[in-house]
C-alpha cells in the first residue's frame, strides 16, 4: 500500500475532496501527528517570554544598585525615591500595554513572524537609550529606554501568544504555549544572576551590563524567527491557500499534498468561511468594534471573549506575584529580618523555574480550568497565612539591634521563616497553574477574524494591571507611605479569592481542542459544563456543510 493510501486511511472513511481540498467527518483526524519538527519549531517561539522575564527581573537589582542609585538621585542618596521607582518600574509596563494594542493591527498586516522581529527591533532600539543613563539628565535615558523597549515587549508579549496558538498541535498546545510562561521564569532567573554578579562591581558596569544583556534575546529570536514559517491560519484569513499549505507543511513535517495537510488545511477554511459569515470584513474601526458585539450573558459572544481575556490577565496580575519579582529585594531588606536580601529573592526564582515546567503536563492531563481553579484555591491560603504570621508575631514584630543601631532584627525569625516558606509555596502555585494558565487560555478563546486584535487586548490588560500595580506598591508598602508591611498579602489574599471564584463561574475547558472546535465548544456549552463537552463534527462536515445546503435551497427557490 502507497503512503497516500496510508493517508488517505488516516483520514477516515469520510474522508472526500473539495475544492480541491481533502476532508473527513472523523474529529479524531483533523491533524497530522506531532513531530519533533513540530516540537522544535513551537518551541522556539516561546524564547520570547524571556524578554519579559528579563525586563521584569532585572530592574529589581539595578534599583538597589548604588552607582545607580548615585546617578539618578545623586552622590548623598542611600535609596531611589519613591516616585522616582515607582516611575521607572511602570514606565515599561506602560509601553508594553500601547504596544500590546498596536501589535493586533499589524499582525493582521505584516503577519505573526515579521511583527514579532519587528519588536525585536522596537526593543533593541530602546536597550540602546538605557545605556546613556548616567549621562546628562539623570532619568530621561532610562525612562525613555524603557518606554521604546515596553512597546517592543508589547508586541512579542502578545504576538508570541498568538502565533504559538495557531501553530502549536492541538494534542500539545498547552503544554508549548506553558513553554512561554517556562522562558518568562527563565529570564527572571537569569535576570537575578546577572544582577548578583554584578552587583558588587565598582564602576558603572553594576547596572550597564545587567542592561546591555537585554540585547542578546532580541537577536536570538528575531533572527531565529526568520527561518520559521508564518502562522497559516494568517494565510488564510489573508486568502492565500498556497502559502498557508506551504507553512502547515513544514509545521507538520509532512509534505504539501499529504492527506493530514489538506484535512487540516480544509477545517481551518471552513472554520474562516463560517466565523466570516457571522463577523464580516469591515473597516479598522469596524474590525475593533467586532471585538465588542454581542451580549455580556452569552457565553459565545465576541464581547463576552474578549472579557474574558482581558479579565483573566487582569487576575493573573491581581495574584501579587510580581510584587515578589519587583520588590522582593527592598521590602524583604526593609523588614530588617534577612540578612541576604538577594539570596531569597534567588530562591524565590529558582522556584518559580523549577515549578512551571509542571504545567507541561497538569495542563493537558487535568485541563486549564482545572489547574486555575486549585491554583487559585492554594494561592489564596499562602497569602492569608503570610499575611497572618506577618501581623501577629512575623515581618511587622522588630527591634532595633543591640549590637548595631542601624539595623533591626527580627523578634522571631522561625515565624520570618515560617512566611518566606509560604511565599516560597505561593510561588510553586502560581508558576504551575496561573503563570501558564492564563497564557494558554486567551490564545485559544478567539474567533480568527478578532484573534489578533482579542489577544492583542488580552495582554494589553495584563500590562495595564502590571503598571498599575507596579505604580502603587511602593506607596502600599513604603516606610513613609502606607508602609502596610505584611498587612499588603491580605489584598493579594482578596484578591486570589476573586480570581478563585471567578474561574468557577466563567473559565471554560479548552483542553485538547483545536481552535475551531474551542468555537464550538462556547456555542455549545457553558463554563462549568465545558469539561464535558465533546466534538460530534467537524467544521467541513457540520456547520460549513449546513451553511451551503441552505445557501442551495435559497438558490433553488
Amino acid at each position: 500500500m502507497s503512503s497516500h493510501e496510508n493517508e488517505k486511511d488516516a483520514a477516515g472513511p469520510s474522508a472526500s475532496h473539495v475544492g480541491g481540498l481533502a476532508r473527513t467527518q472523523d474529529v479524531e483526524r483533523i491533524e497530522a501527528p506531532v513531530t519533533w519538527q513540530a516540537y522544535l519549531i513551537c518551541a522556539f517561539a516561546s524564547f520570547g517570554g524571556i524578554f519579559f522575564g528579563y525586563d521584569s527581573g532585572y530592574i529589581n537589582g539595578v534599583l538597589n544598585a548604588p552607582i545607580f542609585i548615585d546617578a539618578v538621585e545623586g552622590a548623598d542618596a542611600t535609596k531611589i525615591s519613591e516616585s522616582n521607582q515607582s516611575l521607572i518600574v511602570s514606565i515599561l509596563s506602560c509601553g508594553t500595554f500601547f504596544g500590546a494594542i498596536i501589535a493586533g493591527d499589524v499582525a493582521d498586516y505584516l503577519g505573526r513572524k515579521w511583527t514579532v522581529i519587528l519588536g525585536c527591533l522596537i526593543y533593541i532600539v530602546g536597550c540602546v537609550i538605557q545605556m546613556f543613563t548616567g549621562l546628562g539628565d539623570p532619568l530621561g535615558p532610562i525612562v525613555s529606554g524603557r518606554l521604546i523597549a515596553g512597546i517592543g515587549v508589547g508586541f512579542e508579549s502578545a504576538i508570541v501568544i498568538l502565533y504559538m496558538s495557531e501553530i502549536c498541535p492541538r494534542k500539545v498546545r498547552g503544554a508549548l504555549v506553558a513553554g512561554y510562561q517556562f522562558c518568562i521564569t527563565i529570564g527572571l532567573m537569569l535576570a537575578s544572576c546577572v544582577i548578583y554578579a554584578t552587583k558588587d562591581r565598582p564602576d558603572t558596569g553594576q547596572y550597564r551590563i545587567p542592561i546591555a544583556i537585554q540585547f542578546l534575546w532580541a537577536v536570538i529570536l528575531g533572527v531565529g524567527l526568520m527561518f520559521l514559517p508564518d502562522s497559516p491560519r494568517y494565510f488564510v484569513k489573508k486568502g492565500n491557500l498556497q502559502r498557508a499549505t506551504d507553512a502547515l507543511s513544514r509545521l507538520r513535517g509532512q509534505p504539501k499534498d499529504s492527506q493530514y495537510i489538506q484535512v487540516e488545511l480544509a477545517e481551518i477554511v471552513a472554520n474562516e468561511e463560517y466565523e466570516r459569515q457571522l463577523i464580516p470584513s469591515t473597516t479598522w474601526f469596524g474590525s475593533w468594534a467586532n471585538c465588542f458585539k454581542g451580549s455580556v450573558w452569552k457565553s459565545n459572544s465576541n464581547l463576552r471573549k474578549t472579557i474574558l481575556g482581558t479579565s483573566l490577565q487582569m487576575m493573573q496580575q491581581w495574584t501579587g506575584v510580581n510584587f515578589i519579582f519587583y520588590y522582593s529585594t527592598p521590602f524583604l531588606k526593609s523588614t530588617g529580618a534577612i540578612s541576604n536580601e538577594f539570596l531569597i529573592s534567588m530562591v524565590f526564582t529558582i522556584i518559580n523555574v523549577g515549578s512551571t515546567p509542571i504545567s507541561f503536563w497538569t495542563v493537558e492531563r487535568f485541563g486549564r480550568r482545572t489547574i486555575l481553579f486549585w491554583g487559585a484555591l492554594g494561592m489564596l491560603v499562602c497569602q492569608f497565612l503570610v499575611g497572618i504570621i506577618g501581623v501577629t508575631v512575623g515581618f511587622n514584630h522588630t527591634h532595633v539591634d543591640p549590637l548595631d543601631a542601624t539595623k533591626t532584627v527580627a523578634d522571631n525569625v522561625s515565624a520570618v521563616n515560617a512566611q518566606i516558606a509560604f511565599i516560597a509555596i505561593f510561588i510553586f502555585f502560581f508558576a504551575s497553574t496561573w503563570g501558564p494558565g492564563a497564557w494558554i487560555v486567551i490564545g485559544e478563546i478567539f474567533p480568527l477574524p478578532i484573534r489578533s486584535r482579542g489577544v492583542g487586548l488580552s495582554t494589553a490588560s495584563n500590562w495595564l494591571w502590571n503598571t498599575i500595580i507596579a505604580v502603587i506598591t511602593p506607596y502600599m508598602v513604603g516606610e513613609e507611605r502606607g508602609n502596610l508591611k505584611s498587612s499588603v498579602f491580605f489584598v493579594w489574599g482578596g484578591l486570589c479569592t476573586c480570581a478563585f471564584v471567578y474561574t468557577y463561574f466563567l473559565v471554560p475547558e479548552t483542553k485538547g481542542l483545536s481552535l475551531e472546535q474551542v468555537d464550538k465548544m462556547m456555542e455549545e456549552t457553558t463554563p462549568r459544563t465545558s469539561a464535558k463537552w465533546k466534538p460530534t463534527s467537524t467544521f467541513v462536515g457540520g456547520h460549513a456543510a449546513d451553511m451551503a445546503d441552505h445557501k442551495d435551497a435559497d438558490m433553488a427557490v
